[in-house]
Formats: C-alpha cells, sequence, structure tokens
C-alpha cells in the first residue's frame, strides 16, 4: 500500500488478494535460495496476473533477494520495479522468473519451465498464478489442455478466483464456471480453497506435490483488497491509487487485522 500510494499508481486491491499465496510459496513451500536466485535446481513461480507485481516485490524483499529499501523506486522513472514485472539478468529484480501482465502468457511460460524440469528429470516444480479475468483467454485454456495432456504433475497453477476484472464482476463479462467441472474435463487435479487461508494454501500445496500423473489447479477463492473495508470487493481498486488519508487508513487497518 505503501509503494502504491508513493508512486501513485493502481492494482493495490489486485495485490492484497493474491498476497498470502505469495507469502506461503516463498516462506513455506518453495525450495529457493535468496543468495543465488538463478540456482538450477530452484523451484520457479510465475505470477502471470503480473499488475499484482507489487505483491510480488515485497514477499521477495522480505524473503532477502534484495533490500526492503529497494522498493522505494517503485514505478519511478529508471526504476527495475515497474508496475508489471520484468524479467532481465542485467537489470532486473533478483527473484522474477518472468516478464508478465500481458494477460494469458504466464501459464504458457509455466509449461515450458515444467516440460524442460522433466527432460532434464529435475526435481523443480514450477507455480503459476493467474487471475480469474484470465481465464477469459483462449491462450489460457489452451495452456491448460496441454498440460492435462502431457501429464505435468510437476506444475501447480493457482487462481485467482476474486471475482472481479478489468470492467466488471466476473461472471457478468463472462462467466467461467463450472470452473472445477471444466478443469478436471481437461485432466486436472483440482482443488478449491480460501486464498487467504495460509493452513488452506500450504495443505493444497502438498497435496498437490504428491500428486502424481496430472497437472494441479488450485482454485483460491479471494477477494480484491482484502483487509481494508473501503477497498474489499471493489471494482474501483483495479485502478485507485490511496491518498495519503486512505493510505493512513489501510495501514491502520491491516495492522489492526494481523
Amino acid at each position: 500500500m505503501t509503494m502504491a500510494a508513493r508512486a501513485g499508481v493502481s492494482h493495490s486491491g489486485s495485490a492484497l488478494s493474491a498476497v498470502e499465496i505469495v507469502t506461503a510459496l516463498y516462506f513455506r513451500i518453495m525450495n529457493i535460495n535468496p543468495k543465488k536466485p538463478d540456482w538450477p535446481g530452484r523451484d520457479r513461480f510465475i505470477l502471470s496476473k503480473g499488475h499484482a507485481g507489487a505483491a510480488l516485490y515485497s514477499v521477495l524483499a522480505e524473503r532477502g533477494f534484495f533490500p526492503r529499501s529497494s522498493l522505494k523506486t517503485f514505478c519511478l522513472d529508471k526504476s527495475s520495479f515497474p508496475t508489471h514485472p520484468v524479467f532481465s539478468r542485467i537489470s532486473g529484480v533478483p527473484g522474477v522468473e518472468a516478464t508478465t501482465g500481458s494477460l494469458g502468457h504466464g501459464l504458457a511460460m509455466g509449461i515450458g519451465m515444467a516440460l524442460a524440469a522433466k527432460h532434464d528429470k529435475g526435481s523443480n516444480r514450477i507455480y503459476v498464478m493467474v487471475s480469474d479475468g484470465e481465464c477469459d483467454e483462449g491462450s489460457t485454456w489452451e495452456g491448460f489442455l496441454y498440460a492435462g495432456v502431457k501429464k505435468l504433475d510437476n506444475l501447480t497453477v493457482f487462481i485467482d478466483y476474486n471475482k472481479i476484472q478489468s470492467f466488471g464482476r466476473t461472471a457478468d463479462v463472462l462467466d467461467i464456471e463450472p470452473l472445477k467441472d471444466k478443469l478436471r474435463s481437461f485432466r486436472w487435479q483440482v482443488q478449491e480453497i480460501d486464498g487467504h487461508n495460509f493452513e488452506q494454501i500450504i495443505k493444497a500445496v502438498e497435496a498437490a506435490n504428491n500428486n502424481h500423473g496430472k497437472p494441479n489447479c488450485i482454485i483460491a477463492h479471494t477477494i480484491k483488497g482484502k483487509g481494508i473495508s473501503y477497498m474489499e470487493d471493489k471494482l474501483e481498486w483495479h485502478y485507485r491509487s490511496p491518498d495519503k488519508e486512505l493510505l493512513k487508513q489501510a495501514l491502520k487497518e491491516l495492522d489492526n487485522n494481523q
């Protein structure tokens, strides 16, 4: 929230629907080494809904990939921290595995990484987060179909199902239900969880990691702007940026909710 307010940028509501999942992955689940972000044996995470990049940057900083002070440049001129994460070995952010945010691409990139790990007989696991609005993209469903056919059981996809996309509620713009049944028909192992509950997130990933022969999808029911009263489940917080007073209120509410 502080990063968004400082830079005057949007998508803080989208970051808050995703942040518990990203936190659980980097602190409890993924096999990584922040001091060696290019270690070949690492697990990978692709934030396909790249507009929630503030959540990823915050977690990477807390996990020790780079100093927290670096976040002060978020979305400022010549910063390595744009709204949407950018992959670069030279000037990019350590820990960012792919350039994302043009929706419909992240799953395909994750599938490529999962295929490569299978080919190399590696133990790497690949995690991808897509948005529910992103499930309107045809390329996403091509990916779901392909991964199921190829039995990529080293791939786990989270759908951040906050029920809101750019111009309305997901059910009204292009309803994706029955989502679980569709994914199962595409040969995926599917679970549904509360995407803000750490225990459920971790148990779901543990179950996915013990699944063999199918890719894994975790439908995470979330709330856009979770934890902030004026932001929760509000479409406008796909775009708005908090001013000084709204930031003060947000930080107070988030602190009280811990």
